[in-house]
């Protein structure tokens, strides 16, 4: 899906001659969390050039008329306007404050504008929303939080979202998850600016592992990837909650997606779709991913060897397993084990020595990684 992250794809249009590709402009809105609109403006508004990470000129652009009020009723005035994104190369949605309403059409047609002439349109988290209602997701790959994802697959039917990536690079439109992910999706940017030693240095700047999994080309970054069991807030109320539910607590069994939709006294074709248009992804996957987490799981708390793993988590054979284990999280079950508990053993000893090199990786926290 998202393309090798030092060579990702050239983008459709030549970008105009009045726009800078290190020009960044960040597009605020009112009612944005502060910490998702701080990312790309510390990623990229900061000089580290001492660090060896080439200089951006960034723009921080009011997606509407101020004050823009952010988290704990903090008030931001952004020094640009809408107009200042027509010199941008890059243009980043950090984050929308609504995930049923769309951006204010002045900004749309911002968005539509600079990626018509060629600039590289970025959606953070709930930014992707702004590039769906702009129409800029159409027919394309993208991802947003594993909350949300159902949501932007309903409102956006076009759109193929796909939960389980960290961020999606279709060239020049690109997507991330959560929180953690939108500073992934800025690190990989610099990567394909400037090349990988930059984003390292970049990286040690910021205290940051390189690169985390997620980068969609099958790389294994050393850190252990994670998946998120949770579901969408709202599938309580939905009648194949129950089903979703009793999937959970029997995952231990062999039973398939036929099972399911019996279980839903559905035919497969009608439980398929109520179940895609519900939680984003389809059954099957989704299933899948649910036996892969459960495998991380006894894989982290647990002795048992990999074909018991298996077994417990419903999977037919060892095999299986390995399979599935490999596509979803980079490694195979062995490796991952033995790379979570390195992990846990320097997150251990860092705690018990101070750190003093400036640098120290850290075990990734759950991420919007979720039902696949």
């Amino acid at each position: 899906m998202s393309q090798d992250p030092t060579h990702g794809p050239e983008p459709a249009v030549k970008l105009a001659a009045r726009r800078r590709r290190e020009i960044v402009a960040v597009l605020l809105f009112s009612g944005s969390p502060m910490f998702e609109s701080s990312i790309p403006l510390s990623v990229f508004g900061v000089d580290r050039q001492d660090a060896g990470v080439p200089r951006y000129r960034l723009l921080a652009c009011a997606g509407e008329e101020g004050p823009l009020r952010t988290t704990g009723g903090l008030e931001l005035r952004a020094p640009y306007g809408l107009g200042a994104i027509s010199r941008a190369g890059t243009v980043i949605v950090p984050a929308w404050r609504s995930i049923t309403g769309p951006p204010p059409a002045a900004a749309l047609a911002a968005l539509r504008r600079a990626h018509s002439e060629g600039a590289r349109i970025v959606g953070l988290c709930t930014g992707a929303f702004a590039l769906g209602a702009a129409g800029l997701l159409d027919g394309r790959p993208a991802t947003t939080h594993w909350m949300y994802a159902p949501t932007l697959a309903k409102r956006y039917p076009s759109v193929h979202v796909d939960p389980r990536e960290l961020f999606v690079d279709d060239g020049d439109i690109l997507t991330s998850a959560g929180t953690a992910a939108g500073i992934d999706l800025c690190l990989h940017i610099v990567r394909m600016d400037h090349g990988p030693e930059a984003a390292a240095a970049l990286a040690r700047r910021l205290v940051l592992p390189t690169r985390r999994g997620g980068n969609g080309n099958g790389a294994d970054s050393g850190q252990p990837r994670h998946l998120d069991r949770s579901l969408p807030e709202d599938i309580g109320a939905d009648p194949l909650a129950e089903v979703v539910a009793w999937a959970l607590e029997h995952l231990h069994e062999q039973f398939d997606v036929e099972t399911l939709a019996a279980r839903a006294y559905m035919s497969r074709r009608t439980f398929d779709r109520r179940f895609r248009a519900l939680t984003g992804s389809a059954p099957l996957q989704w299933l899948i991913t649910q036996r892969v987490l459960q495998a991380q799981r006894l894989l982290e708390v647990s002795d048992y060897s990999v074909d018991e793993v298996a077994g417990r988590c419903g999977f037919r054979s060892p095999v299986a397993l390995r399979g599935h284990f490999r596509r979803q999280l980079g490694a195979s079950p062995a490796a991952y084990r033995a790379a979570y508990r390195a992990r846990q053993q320097e997150s251990a000893a860092g705690r018990a020595k101070p750190v003093t090199d400036g640098f120290s990786p850290r075990v990734p926290g759950q991420r919007g990684r979720p039902v696949a």
